[in-house]
């Protein structure tokens, strides 16, 4: 027993660092957002300061410039919503076929997927962009959706997780019982995929709504853009302009608080799918 100790006394202080290296820029965020412009450099930028402003902050941030913020967090949120279920419903179509279809070309096709997992998205976005701009789809919300429907690593943990969770004797039951292929997928097999559905869609919902690159070339629209590409512009003109756009600077910090809500509340709502769906498709029954 007294081997053990410092071993996990070390193991806490690990763990430790890591909540500190998670929460604090958070907390900072938190305690930004209650400060004017000019108590955000003459004060200490861990601690609140005297003037308490988080709800005229808020209240300013979702009324400047005819309230253009709260646009920005509804493009976001479409765009993320319907990205993250589309991307989700694809991975699972994806990854059930590659799972419980052998077919030729079967593992050529999946190690692609396992390959396009490697290429970084920023390197695609231009070649996206001429694409689309051949069919005319730049600077409309299609430009951003279209892209995030496209999931290699969720049709990988889909495909891992559907060898598990969907056993082969329940479908041959299916097929015995007159059931069509596509009835077994959405009455039997969808039902027991539902904690890596989760899974999915929450990766892809946190990338949609973090996505920066892709808008910002994509968009040339302000009633378009997204919260990222929003609250840079507004960046710019608070370093641009000084004097009169200074007070932006106030706004763009309490406008990225504002933004980050929506995606803890989906976390915790959804967390206990989430898990699971980590946990099951790699552990053998």
């Amino acid at each position: 027993m007294t081997r053990r100790r410092p071993r996990s006394t070390l193991l806490f202080l690990a763990m430790l660092a890591f909540l500190v290296y998670f929460l604090l820029p958070l907390f900072w965020l938190v305690v930004a957002s209650t400060k004017t412009t000019g108590d955000l450099f003459n004060s200490f930028g861990l601690w609140f300061s005297g003037d308490f402003s988080l709800l005229s902050n808020a209240r300013e941030t979702l009324t400047y410039d005819g309230g253009v913020y709260s646009r920005w967090l509804l493009n976001t949120a479409v765009y993320a919503v319907v990205s993250a279920g589309g991307a989700a419903l694809l991975a699972a179509l994806g990854g059930y076929g590659f799972a419980k279809y052998k077919f030729r070309g079967n593992g050529l096709l999946f190690n692609a997927v396992l390959g396009s997992i490697m290429v970084p998205a920023t390197a695609l976005a231009i070649p996206t962009y001429l694409l689309f701009s051949k069919v005319g789809l730049v600077n409309t919300p299609w430009a951003i959706i279209l892209p995030s429907l496209v999931s290699p690593f969720g049709l990988y943990l889909m495909r891992v997780y559907t060898e598990e969770a969907v056993p082969d004797s329940l479908i041959e039951a299916a097929r015995i019982d007159g059931a069509s292929e596509f009835r077994i997928f959405w009455q039997v097999a969808l039902r027991l995929l539902a904690p890596g559905l989760v899974t999915v869609l929450l990766f892809t919902l946190v990338a949609t709504w973090n996505n920066y690159f892709l808008p910002l070339i994509m968009l040339n629209d302000p009633s378009l853009y997204p919260v990222t590409v929003g609250l840079a512009n507004w960046s710019s003109q608070a370093q641009a302009g000084g004097g009169a756009t200074g007070g932006l600077l106030s706004l763009v910090v309490t406008g990225s608080l504002l933004s980050v809500i929506p995606l803890i509340a989906a976390f915790l709502m959804l967390q206990r799918y989430w898990q699971s769906g980590l946990a099951t498709g790699g552990v053998k029954q």
